[in-house]
């Protein structure tokens, strides 16, 4: 068994993403003085994509790569090693708990967790989605939106975030449709805002049954008819639908997740595994944001550390 840290030299904590709840859990945990790692695949996680980020305290306005780049550049300042790998597995070992990753194939023994995985995109599951994926079909308009230049896009979702994602598309495409299921629940000053380009129209109580081309994506079908046709000619169509917790190594701990599989904690962080903690979106909070998750992550550090005290 080859251990990366050896097991006389055990760490107190391993976090579990790098993003808005694992980067500030890192620097709380060096401000306890415990021995800290951070693993996570994608550094900075989703707010990356977020083309700008206008309600982190702190900051008037910054696109989501720029705070993330702040986030992880204090958690260097404090001295907190990052690993850009795969947790694989996660194995109790007494009172500690055995890491595995997978890219690296490393293995660490630490004595507690954060788990602060994030969440995932949900995916539309109509026909033709997966078939035309990088072909036309994206999750992101922040990543894929300039290839969309001049051209005519969909977005499915309704949701606050489909409508940032709109926003974006809007400043390249000549074209952007808002595919609607119910009604634009945007927050306000976003729904002004997107009702205001003209560019872009949103079209309500309609659902995207399908996605057709050749080789690459050329129109979708509606449920039902949008003046005069259930079809509707897009070279890209963007999925906003929501998002999916990942939970996969929650689950494998025996950590208790609620209907919609988030991660259940208590206000301290605190799940009901000993020596197991979580925050941000993978977390059941209602309320998803990055200052909501910076909170959780710190308030983590801070259990693992009177855990560690009592326990050990």
């Amino acid at each position: 068994m080859r251990l990366d840290i050896p097991m006389t030299k055990k760490l107190d904590l391993v976090i579990i993403g790098g993003g808005c709840a694992g980067y500030p859990a890192a620097v709380y945990a060096s401000r306890f003085n415990l021995k800290t790692l951070v693993i996570a695949k994608e550094q900075g996680g989703l707010i990356t994509t977020t083309h700008l980020v206008e309600n982190f305290p702190g900051f008037i306005a910054l696109t989501g790569q720029e705070l993330a780049d702040k986030l992880k550049a204090q958690v260097e300042a404090n001295n907190v090693p990052i690993e850009t790998d795969v947790v694989s597995s996660i194995e109790k070992k007494g009172k500690e708990y055995l890491i595995k990753t997978s890219l690296e194939e490393k293995e660490y023994l630490t004595k507690t967790v954060i788990i602060a995985t994030g969440t995932k995109h949900r995916h539309l599951d109509a026909p033709g989605e997966k078939e035309f994926q990088g072909k036309g079909v994206s999750y992101c308009a922040t990543c894929d939106g300039p290839l969309f230049k001049n051209k005519v896009v969909g977005i499915v979702g309704g949701s606050d975030s489909a409508a940032k994602e709109a926003m974006v598309l809007a400043q390249n495409s000549k074209k952007v449709y808002m595919f609607v299921r119910s009604t634009l629940k945007a927050e306000p000053i976003n729904a002004d805002r997107i009702r205001k380009l003209k560019n872009v129209e949103i079209i309500e109580g309609v659902k995207v049954n399908e996605l057709k081309g050749d080789k690459f994506l050329s129109h979708v079908v509606l449920d039902k008819e949008y003046k005069g046709s259930s079809k509707v000619d897009v070279q890209g169509l963007f999925i906003a639908i929501g998002m999916l917790p990942q939970n996969e190594l929650a689950t494998s701990l025996g950590v208790k997740l609620n209907k919609v599989g988030e991660v259940i904690i208590d206000r301290n962080s605190v799940t009901n595994v000993d020596g197991i903690f979580a925050a941000g979106d993978v977390t059941d909070t209602p309320w998803k944001q990055g200052v909501i998750g910076s909170a959780q992550g710190s308030a983590a550090a801070n259990s693992a550390f009177e855990y560690i005290n009592n326990k050990f």
